[in-house]
């Protein structure tokens, strides 16, 4: 939570430059207290997996969440049971129908990367969720695919595709040390990754207006902030579980399908050994800075959303 600090006192430009979340006992009087609404616009396959995720992030703050679970109206889920989405999911379609605003939302990624955008059967409707986002949502975070999905969306910015698929925990750094999204972050650690695409640094500095947060020297950028249209775009998955890239790992060997060992993951890189969590508490930071940057500068009306 925020310092509260005249704002003349010289500790408190000092410690914004540094960072630091201060507020101005003014700004702090005026301050209304109510739930934040979180959607999450879930396009994973293992949704229950991906839920938990999440929403332990999410949850972790002083501050209560209002948790939505949404699901594109034009896409039928084939991995979760029908009457878990049916009890605790919304399509999209619903929502718009009801003019709900939201404070944050999240977009998550999608085992779709081989597919140009436009060939994804749910392709339009989430072109119309984008949209969408910009008048009805505060801030959102687009997650791996639904993060590239959302800076070729507002701008152009392609994906590439791989040779090899980039698997493992890859070392990040922090480029912006004073970003709020960012408080409290080592100046390196790691983030894992499991794609076939990549975004490109040259594409992100040609777009107006973007500012990539964290990268990597071996997997590129990993979180880019996009101020105009209040987003923020990760790469890569920090919200995973100590076993997710275990399964995933475990899921190609059965399936026979080409798949290298993680990287960086396993102790001394052997699967036969339980995989180490090196990224759990930069994943708690990230989530709990989006989620104080929302409490601070969203509208107490939610009608004043987008206006």
């Amino acid at each position: 939570m925020p310092i509260t600090l005249p704002q003349n006192l010289p500790a408190f430009d000092v410690l914004s430059r540094e960072g630091v979340m201060v507020m101005s006992p003014e700004r702090a009087s005026a301050q209304e207290i109510r739930p934040l609404r979180i959607g999450l616009l879930n396009l994973m396959p293992k949704k229950i997996q991906t839920e938990n995720q999440f929403a332990r992030l999410i949850g972790a703050t002083p501050l209560q969440i209002d948790f939505q679970l949404i699901r594109m109206s034009e896409h039928q889920a084939k991995n979760t049971a029908a009457d878990h989405m049916e009890t605790f999911y919304r399509p999209f379609s619903d929502v718009t129908a009801t003019g709900e605003k939201f404070d944050g939302l999240i977009i998550t990624g999608a085992p779709i990367e081989h597919l140009p955008y436009e060939d994804v059967t749910y392709w339009n409707e989430l072109k119309r969720v984008m949209d969408w986002t910009q008048t009805h949502v505060h801030s959102t975070f687009g997650v791996c695919w639904g993060g590239m999905a959302m800076i070729y969306h507002f701008h152009g910015v392609p994906k590439h595709l791989l040779q090899k698929k980039a698997f493992g925990c890859f070392p990040h750094r922090n480029l912006q040390p004073t970003s709020p999204y960012l408080r409290g972050f080592s100046d390196d650690f790691v983030i894992p990754v499991s794609r076939w695409t990549e975004i490109h640094q040259a594409d992100i500095a040609r777009a107006n207006g973007l500012v990539t947060l964290l990268g990597s020297d071996e997997t590129g950028p990993c979180l880019v902030e996009d101020t105009a249209h209040r987003a923020l775009y990760i790469f890569n998955h920090i919200e995973y579980d100590s076993d997710t890239l275990k399964q995933e790992y475990d899921r190609d060997i059965a399936n026979s399908t080409p798949i290298n060992v993680p990287l960086n993951y396993y102790e001394g890189d052997d699967p036969a050994r339980a995989p180490l969590n090196r990224w759990r508490s930069h994943a708690h930071l990230l989530y709990g800075n989006w989620i104080n940057e929302i409490y601070q500068s969203t509208p107490y009306d939610l009608t004043q959303i987008g206006r």
